[in-house]
């Protein structure tokens, strides 16, 4: 068997906590040698008959602080990698291997992610999670997915003596980092967050590459909804697009509805996310009737001419009904109303005096 891509070490004082890393996609990347985990108990590292690993903090206050001198020589253990009372997972159940994987059929050519310039991945990744830390991010997950050796530090109580990570940079790279604005009771929880946000994105763990890589924030947004078959179920239905075999127009509605959702839940990533034409029209396009009032120009063919003046407007689909003096069009437009107004009234050609007004409609 090669050697694995990873190597994930997790250091915690309930070593059971890490059992799921052993289940499903992660335990399988372990089966097949792309991952390779190792679980050590912080006590194997503490002396004398009660093995404490936590001491009353400098200067008072509430809790307890982990010791440095427990975790220094795990730490100087782990980075060498000398051999100890460590447990390396194994998968927690056989896989199936006997059918084809999605990129084995369609002969995808592996695409990891870049590494984060200017790391040097021989040292290895010590993450230290805590609420202190800076926020974990996909593109986190992205760059570390090309680590070689990353190191998980799980804290508890008050948190580990800050000395440990300043005297840890002699060996590894450090980051303190937090999986969001809220306190756990220690650092098990969010080391199972971004082991498996991490080794998900490493070529092979997944069957088809494409899964992770039109995932939510691959792109800067949210990812939008999903549906499979039935294709109508307790009364409701399906969008009828996904059935249309028209693979622009799928790719075009889970745009849509990815930058809607993403407006609606977190508004604030679209700052960062460029949008062309139509992504400005799926976020402010409405469905509007105008209707316009005065002379106008019945000289042949004036429907489709409006029509095609419309859409240069800035209307989607616009219908176009004439009649004795006046104009309505229906469609969807980002125009403002009197923008929109102001559209119709040029497309109709309207002479002299007029008068208009544009609502939106269900």
């Amino acid at each position: 068997m090669s050697s694995p891509r990873l190597r994930l070490d997790v250091i915690t004082i309930f070593p059971e906590y890490l059992e799921p890393l052993r289940h499903a996609l992660l335990g399988k990347a372990i089966e097949q040698g792309i991952v390779e985990v190792g679980v050590h108990d912080l006590r194997d590292w503490a002396t004398g008959n009660h093995k404490s690993v936590d001491a009353p903090p400098l200067g008072g206050g509430p809790g307890m602080v982990m010791k440095p001198e427990v975790w220094g020589p795990a730490l100087d253990d782990v980075a060498a990698g000398r051999p100890g009372r460590h447990r390396d997972l194994a998968s927690a159940a056989p896989h199936r291997n006997d059918r084809p994987r999605h990129d084995d059929v369609a002969a995808v050519v592996p695409r990891p992610y870049a590494a984060a310039n200017g790391e040097d991945r021989a040292t290895p990744l010590l993450l230290v999670p805590t609420p202190a830390g800076a926020p974990f991010t996909q593109a986190d997950a992205r760059a570390w997915s090309r680590e070689e050796h990353i190191v998980v530090a799980c804290g508890r109580y008050e948190g580990i003596d800050q000395r440990v990570f300043e005297d840890a940079e002699k060996r590894y790279r450090v980051r303190e980092v937090s999986i969001g604005d809220y306190v756990l009771i220690g650092g098990e929880a969010a080391a199972l967050v971004i082991a498996e946000a991490v080794t998900r994105l490493i070529p092979g763990v997944l069957g088809n590459t494409e899964s992770h890589e039109e995932d939510s924030f691959s792109d800067g947004l949210l990812e939008g909804p999903s549906y499979t078959r039935p294709r109508s179920w307790r009364g409701l239905d399906a969008p009828a697009v996904l059935f249309s075999g028209d693979h622009v127009k799928v790719r075009r509605w889970r745009r849509d509805q990815s930058l809607l959702r993403t407006r609606r839940v977190r508004p604030e990533l679209l700052d960062a996310v460029e949008l062309d034409e139509d992504d400005v029209f799926a976020l402010d396009g409405r469905a509007v009737e105008t209707t316009v009032r005065g002379e106008v120009a019945r000289q042949g063919g004036v429907e489709k001419r409006m029509r095609r003046a419309l859409r240069n407007a800035g209307y989607r689909d616009p219908e176009v009904t004439l009649g004795e003096g006046e104009v309505t069009v229906r469609g969807r437009t980002a125009l403002s109303p009197e923008e929109a107004t102001r559209a119709v009234a040029q497309a109709a050609g309207l002479r002299g005096q007029w008068e208009g007004q544009t609502r939106e409609v269900g």
